[in-house]
C-alpha cells in the first residue's frame, strides 16, 4: 500500500513511521524547506518540499499509484483544498483529514471526505474519561464514541474462580480477552476468572459506568 501524507509536524511525521514500520510506502509533502530538509535526513519516508494543492507537487508524488491521502497539516484550508484534489484521482481509495477547528468538520465532511481526525479533540475526550472514570486502567473510544474497549483489573470477588463465559456475551458487553500470567487469552468454555486479573470488554458507551462498577466494585 502506497500512502501520501501532507504535512511533516508531529502527526504526520509520527504517522509515517508507524507505517513505515508496518511495511507501507509512504511519501511525505512538506511546504517548508527547513523541515522537510530536516525530515528527509531522520527519516525512511520520501519527502517532497512543496505545496500539497498545487497538481505538480501531488503528480511529484505519484499520486495517481497511491492508494490513502492524509492530509495532517495545521492549516484547514490545505487539508481541505489538497483532500478535495486528490479525490479526482480515482485510486485513491481513502482521504483522511486533520481538522485543527472543530466548527470546519462538518464542511470536510460535505465535500466527502472520509475520515476526519481531530487529534486535540481525542486527547481532551481521553484525558476528561481518565479522570471521570478513575478504576478503568485504558480506554479506546471505537466508532463514533458509540462504543469503547475497556482494560480493567477484575476485583469482584463473586467472579473469581468462574466461567468468563457464563457471564459474557450480553447485549451490552462482551469480555473479549483476559490476560494470564501476561499473554493475552480469548476467552473459551473453560476460560476462568482470576484474582486481580486484566480484562479487556467491549461495551457500549452508555454502559461504562455500570460495567466498571460490575467488574471493578
Amino acid at each position: 500500500m502506497y500512502v501520501i501524507i501532507v504535512g511533516a509536524g508531529r502527526v504526520g511525521l509520527n504517522l509515517s513511521q508507524s507505517l513505515i514500520r508496518e511495511g507501507l510506502s509512504v511519501t511525505i509533502i512538506e511546504s517548508d524547506e527547513t523541515i522537510s530538509e530536516e525530515v528527509a535526513e531522520r527519516s525512511k519516508a520520501m519527502v517532497i518540499k512543496g505545496d500539497a494543492t498545487s497538481l505538480q507537487i501531488l503528480e511529484d508524488a505519484d499520486i495517481s499509484d497511491a492508494d490513502v491521502f492524509v492530509a495532517a497539516t495545521g492549516d484547514d484550508k490545505v487539508n481541505m483544498l489538497s483532500a478535495v484534489m486528490s479525490k479526482s484521482f480515482p485510486n485513491i481509495k481513502k482521504t483522511i483529514v486533520r481538522v485543527n477547528d472543530l466548527e470546519h468538520e462538518e464542511a470536510f465532511k460535505n465535500v466527502g471526505i472520509d475520515v476526519t481526525v481531530s487529534p486535540e479533540s481525542t486527547v481532551a475526550t481521553y484525558l476528561e474519561r481518565i479522570i471521570t472514570r478513575p478504576k478503568i486502567a485504558d480506554l479506546i473510544v471505537l466508532g463514533r464514541g458509540s462504543t469503547e474497549l475497556l482494560d480493567l483489573k477484575l476485583d469482584n470477588k463473586k467472579l473469581f474462580g468462574k466461567r468468563v463465559l457464563d457471564y459474557s456475551p450480553t447485549e451490552n458487553f462482551i469480555v473479549c480477552a483476559v490476560y494470564e500470567n501476561g499473554e493475552l487469552i480469548i476467552p473459551q468454555k473453560d476460560t476462568l476468572f482470576q484474582k486481580n486479573q486484566k480484562i479487556s470488554v467491549i461495551t457500549k458507551a452508555d454502559y461504562v459506568q455500570e460495567v466498571t462498577k460490575f467488574f471493578a466494585p
